[in-house]
């Protein structure tokens, strides 16, 4: 299977802003334009699929977040067409790193690649300003910091008790605001 299609469309209005469940963006990549950001992303510097994941959110200030069943496949996919080369950190987690046929394919599809990060620095700099960009970075930084705990692997009885009456507080506290 190949991503490669010529008439991709790129660009601002070439991607639907419409709202779906929550506020989120609809739909936001052509066809193949998400496997292009990833291989981009890979290419910038190897990362995890998780890396991945927080970059792209990263990248459109929290409108978007790809799930993991699209993100996976994508590096299976561009692993398989030998885009990118799969190797073990020293924690055994998958890491991606380009190879000479990927940066091959990122060369021909530049002005691609410049019109996807140009149109999502325009919707991440529409959500710069205000205390909303605050909120959605101290949730981001709580969501990373639960990750990284539950990462570690079992959290002992005593831990995971404490970590629910804090969540458990911190919603009340919210719901009280």
């Amino acid at each position: 299977m190949s991503f490669d299609k010529p008439e991709l469309a790129h660009g601002p209005r070439a991607w639907p802003r419409a709202r779906g469940r929550g506020g989120r963006l609809g739909r936001l990549f052509a066809h193949g334009d998400l496997h292009l950001l990833v291989l981009h992303l890979i290419h910038r510097q190897p990362r995890h699929g998780y890396e991945i994941i927080k970059q792209i959110e990263a990248m459109v200030g929290g409108e978007y977040t790809p799930s993991p069943g699209t993100i996976y496949p994508a590096l299976t996919l561009l692993d398989e067409q030998d885009y990118v080369a799969a190797s073990l950190d020293e924690r055994g987690k998958k890491i991606y790193a380009v190879t000479g046929a990927g940066l091959a394919y990122l060369e021909r599809h530049a002005d691609a690649v410049h019109a996807m990060i140009e149109t999502m620095s325009h919707l991440s700099r529409g959500r710069e300003d205000g205390p909303s960009l605050r909120i959605r970075a101290a949730a981001g930084a709580l969501k990373a910091a639960l990750h990284a705990r539950m990462d570690e692997g079992a959290l002992p009885p005593e831990t995971q008790e404490r970590v629910v009456l804090i969540l458990d507080q911190a919603t009340r506290d919210i719901l009280n605001a």
